[in-house]
C-alpha cells in the first residue's frame, strides 16, 4: 500500500525534535524535519485517532527561518535535530514552549506567564559548545558499530567528528571510535555505551568505557586508547541491572587521573565518569550567575542545596555564605562534592547523601536553590521548602512540563510565588532548555 503523502504549512516547534503542522480538517500532524514557515511535502509514518507523525520528504516552499544544517550528519542524527532552524527562531521557540508549559499545565494565565518569562539567553557558540559527547554500541554477528544514536532512537550514525563537541576535540570521536571498534572485534567484547569528556580550560580528555562487571583486558584497552587519543584518564564503568534501572556496580582507573576536571568561573571541579555535569560549561556559568543573582547570598546567611551533584553552585554559596547543607541521593556526585570541597578548603558545608525528601535538612535556610533532575520536585519536597523561612529560592529546572507543575504547587502551598523564569539555552540545535526560576515569599 502506497504511503500518504500530505501537503503541510509547518507551524511551530513542539517541545520535542518534531515540528506542528494540522491538515486541512484540522488534525494535528508532528512533522519531523520541518521548520516553522515551511510548506513541505510529507510522507505519514503513523496515523492514530488524535495525531499523525510524519516525515519531510520535499520542502517546497522554505521557511525564512531555515538554514543550511552546519552537521552533514543532521537529519540523520539524533543529536541535533533543529539545526536547519536559525538561532534566533531557536531561542524564540525555547521561551515559548516555557511559556506555554506554564500556562498549559502550571494553569497559569497566559498573560502572567508571558510577564514573566524573559528572552531566552545565549551563553555559548552554537556549535562545539559541548564538553561531552556519548557514543552507542551495537553488535551484530561479528561486527561492531559505534556512532551516534540515530533520529528516532533506532539504529547508529558513524561520524567521523561531532560539531557539538568543543571544536579542539571533535575528531576524537573517530579516532575513539575506530579504537574500541578494534577492542571490541580482537578481544569480543561488549560495551553499554562509550563516553568523552573534553575540557577546553583544563585540557583534560576523558575516555569513559561503560561495560557490565567481568573479566576485560585491562592494561591492553588502556594502551590501543591511549594510542589512539590524547587523554588524561581512561576508565571503566561497570553497570549491572535492568535496561532502565542500571546501577554503578564499579569504576575502575585504566589510565591517568581516573576523572575528569572542568573550570567554572573561579571552581576547578573534578568530576567522575558516572556524576552529572553540565555539558555546556558557558552555560553552566551562566546559570551559577542568575542563581547568585537571584538569590542574592549574604555572608552570615544560611543556605541549602538540594540535587547539589558535584557542587556547582554549592561551591561558590559557601564562599558567599555563613554555612551550606547540600543534598545529593547519587553516591559517586556525593564523593566528588567532599572532593571539590576539599580542594577549594571549604569547610562550611554539611555534604548530605540522600534522597532530599528523605534527608532534607534539618535547619532553617534563608536561601534555596534547586537543582532537581528531569522529573522535578516531589510534592513533599514543595512542601517542605514552603515550610522554610527563607526569602529566596532559586529553581533550576531542565524540563518546562515539571517547573510548570511544581510552581503550581508552590502556589497552592502559598508561601512563595515567582517573580522571574530565565529560559537559558544550554542545548543549541535540540529542543532541550534550561530555565532559573527566582521565587519570593507571597
Amino acid at each position: 500500500m502506497a504511503a500518504q503523502t500530505l501537503s503541510l504549512r509547518v507551524e511551530r516547534m513542539a517541545y520535542g525534535p518534531e515540528a506542528v503542522s494540522h491538515t486541512e480538517d484540522g488534525k494535528a500532524v508532528l512533522l519531523t524535519g520541518g521548520v516553522p514557515g515551511d510548506l513541505v511535502e510529507a510522507e505519514v509514518d503513523s496515523d492514530q485517532p488524535r495525531v499523525a507523525h510524519a516525515h519531510v520528504t520535499r520542502v517546497i516552499e522554505p521557511s525564512t527561518d531555515r538554514v543550511v544544517p552546519a552537521c552533514p550528519y543532521a537529519g540523520m542524527c539524533g543529536g541535533c535535530p533543529w539545526a536547519a532552524l536559525s538561532r534566533p527562531a531557536q531561542l524564540a521557540a525555547k521561551r515559548a514552549a516555557v511559556v506555554d508549559s506554564l500556562a498549559r499545565i502550571g494553569h497559569m494565565e497566559r498573560d502572567r506567564a508571558e510577564a514573566l518569562v524573559a528572552p531566552c539567553e545565549a551563553p555559548s557558540e552554537d556549535w562545539g559548545y559541548r564538553n561531552k559527547v556519548e557514543l552507542g554500541f551495537e553488535r551484530t554477528a561479528r561486527r561492531t558499530a559505534i556512532g551516534m544514536h540515530a533520529i528516532g532512537g533506532s539504529g547508529l550514525v558513524r561520524v567521523k567528528s561531532c560539531l557539538l563537541l568543543d571544536k579542539a576535540h571533535a575528531g576524537t570521536v573517530k579516532s575513539v571510535s575506530g579504537a574500541v571498534s578494534y577492542l571490541a572485534t580482537s578481544h569480543q567484547l561488549d560495551f553499554e555505551r562509550l563516553a568523552i569528556r573534553a575540557s577546553r580550560r583544563t585540557r583534560d580528555v576523558e575516555v569513559a568505557l561503560w561495560t557490565e562487571p567481568g573479566a576485560f583486558p585491562r592494561n591492553q584497552a588502556a594502551k590501543i586508547i591511549s594510542d589512539s587519543t590524547r587523554n588524561s584518564s581512561i576508565v571503566r564503568v561497570m553497570t549491572k541491572g535492568p535496561t532502565k534501572a542500571r546501577k554503578i556496580a564499579g569504576v575502575e582507573c585504566l589510565s591517568g587521573h581516573g576523572f575528569w576536571s572542568e573550570r567554572v568561573g573561579d571552581e576547578l571541579m573534578r568530576v567522575s565518569a558516572p556524576s552529572f555535569f553540565q555539558v555546556n560549561t558557558k552555560g553552566a556559568e551562566r546559570l551559577v550567575e542568575l542563581v547568585l543573582d537571584a538569590l542574592e547570598p549574604q555572608e552570615d546567611d544560611e543556605a541549602m542545596d538540594l540535587y547539589c551533584g558535584a557542587g556547582t553552585f554549592t561551591l561558590p554559596l559557601a564562599r558567599r555564605t555563613g554555612f551550606v547543607s547540600a543534598v545529593e541521593s547519587y553516591g559517586p556526585a556525593v564523593r566528588d562534592l567532599r572532593r571539590n570541597l576539599e580542594s577549594a578548603g571549604l569547610d562550611n558545608v554539611d555534604p548530605i547523601g540522600g534522597d532530599a525528601g528523605r534527608e532534607f535538612p534539618d535547619t532553617d535556610a534563608d536561601v534555596i536553590v534547586v537543582d532537581p533532575p528531569r522529573a522535578g520536585l516531589a510534592a513533599d519536597v514543595v512542601a517542605r521548602l514552603s515550610e522554610q523561612p527563607a526569602r529566596t529560592i532559586a529553581y533550576v529546572s531542565c524540563d518546562p512540563a515539571t517547573l510548570a507543575r511544581d510552581l503550581e504547587r508552590f502556589s497552592a502551598e502559598g508561601a512563595f510565588e515567582p517573580v522571574r523564569v530565565t529560559p537559558v539555552d544550554l542545548f543549541p540545535q535540540t529542543f532541550h532548555v534550561e530555565t532559573v526560576t527566582k521565587l519570593v515569599r507571597c
